[in-house]
């Protein structure tokens, strides 16, 4: 039996505790009492004190704070000499930043020195060597150093995070969390070895073609550190004390979280959440327009060919009492550039979207999708007129989305990538604009 505590900006929250029979999560009496009080999770609502969580859902909630890969678990065990790479052995060593607003501590530990901002400062040489050392094995007999830093983030890709301050790059330390999140270049991917090495061009130009559609994104540059690229994202689970003497985290879970899946279940078709379900989550959403931000995405999803839109690419931030709104959008990549009938492409007739659109069945293949099943799946969701109105209006953002992207590119923007992404978004528009609404 082990335990860890999670904690909350310098607050103990609850006790999470491991035993061979099952995973328990109990909330303590001072969170309950709490003005801060919220949830974990909205699949973990707040009990009375002395009940708990058990079973699945609590560990689903803890190991989707993991990165999804088994190779990058496994060097996590290497590198931080775990006992074995089960969740609670690498969040027992790793748990001090994580996504959102939890730290995860022994029984016998305190957030030390949180309310102030201490680092270690990093030169271009040392970010270049943090991010060669994110996919460098260990060195046989070297488990890193003891105050090396420790970080939690979820997902497949190999990525890392430091502390942006007095504008330096910095190794966050003690309690200070991360700030923006380095993600690096995804290489060749998949069994047929398609070609991503463009990934963080890729990510960044999605991003700034949904911020000119209008939907709320994560802020994301473009940084190369000697022969190091990767994609910066500024965190939005941080944020900087109103006196700017320290960072506070900020709650928030992803939707296989939200609705107490594994990881596994990330997409629609291995038993996660789809577009119905979700939609009708957020009706219960803090932001008003959360729902047609969602719907729209969707839609733009489609047109940008981004075929990875699974649930834990979707987040909530928690507020007080439960209350809870969408974050930003994060992690888009456009799959035009390898789209193709090549070895090493992907085979346009085989490109889907990670939930589908409904009619008299379900599609999620691109070429498939019709204007009718857009329209048939906001229905679905409860939207009487269907998604015209939503079409419409991001049909007639098209020409001037694209025009704004182009005009911010950077000189040395690989020119093919942007051609080839700008061109199949206006012939999805195209396409999309000449189909009757219900045929």
């Amino acid at each position: 039996m082990a335990d860890l505590y999670v904690w909350m900006n310098g607050q103990r929250v609850a006790q999470w505790r491991e035993d061979p029979q099952s995973a328990r999560l109990t909330y303590l009496p001072e969170w309950l009492d709490s003005s801060l009080a919220r949830p974990l999770s909205l699949s973990l609502p707040l009990l009375p004190e002395g009940q708990s969580h058990r079973g699945d859902v609590v560990t689903h909630y803890f190991d989707n704070l993991l990165p999804d890969s088994t190779n990058i678990r496994r060097r996590m065990r290497e590198r931080f000499r775990t006992d074995s790479a089960s969740t609670f052995d690498l969040l027992q060593a790793v748990g001090r930043d994580c996504v959102g607003a939890i730290q995860l501590l022994a029984v016998d530990q305190e957030p030390e020195h949180l309310r102030t901002i201490q680092n270690r400062p990093l030169t271009e040489l040392g970010v270049a060597d943090m991010l060669r050392g994110v996919t460098a094995p260990t060195l046989p007999g070297h488990h890193g150093d003891g105050d090396e830093f420790r970080l939690s983030l979820a997902g497949a890709q190999e990525k890392t995070a430091l502390l942006l301050h007095q504008r330096q790059w910095c190794v966050p330390l003690g309690s200070t969390p991360s700030t923006h999140i380095f993600k690096l270049p995804l290489g060749l991917v998949g069994n047929m070895r398609a070609d991503m090495q463009e990934s963080v061009e890729n990510e960044w130009l999605c991003a700034q073609l949904l911020a000119a559609f209008g939907i709320p994104v994560a802020a994301t540059t473009m940084g190369r550190f000697e022969d190091q690229r990767a994609l910066i994202v500024e965190r939005f689970d941080r944020r900087l004390s109103s006196d700017g003497q320290w960072w506070m985290r900020l709650p928030q879970e992803d939707l296989c979280q939200a609705f107490g899946v594994s990881s596994s279940k990330k997409y629609e078709s291995d038993g996660g959440p789809g577009i119905v379900e979700i939609m009708e989550l957020l009706r219960q959403s803090s932001e008003p327009s959360d729902r047609a931000t969602f719907f729209k995405s969707q839609i733009l999803f489609w047109l940008l060919a981004a075929t990875d839109g699974h649930a834990k690419n979707f987040s909530l931030m928690i507020e007080p009492g439960g209350r809870f709104r969408m974050t930003p959008l994060y992690d888009v990549l456009s799959v035009y550039p390898i789209l193709g009938r090549r070895p090493q492409q992907l085979d346009p007739h085989r490109a889907s979207l990670a939930m589908a659109v409904v009619g008299k069945n379900r599609h999620r293949r691109l070429k498939d999708i019709r204007r009718r099943h857009w329209n048939d799946t906001a229905r679905a969701c409860g939207v009487r007129g269907g998604a015209e109105s939503w079409i419409e209006e991001l049909l007639g953002q098209v020409e001037g989305a694209l025009d704004r992207v182009a005009n911010t590119l950077p000189l040395e923007f690989p020119s093919l990538l942007a051609e080839t992404v700008f061109g199949g978004i206006r012939k999805a528009a195209k396409h999309l604009r000449e189909m009757p609404p219900d045929r």
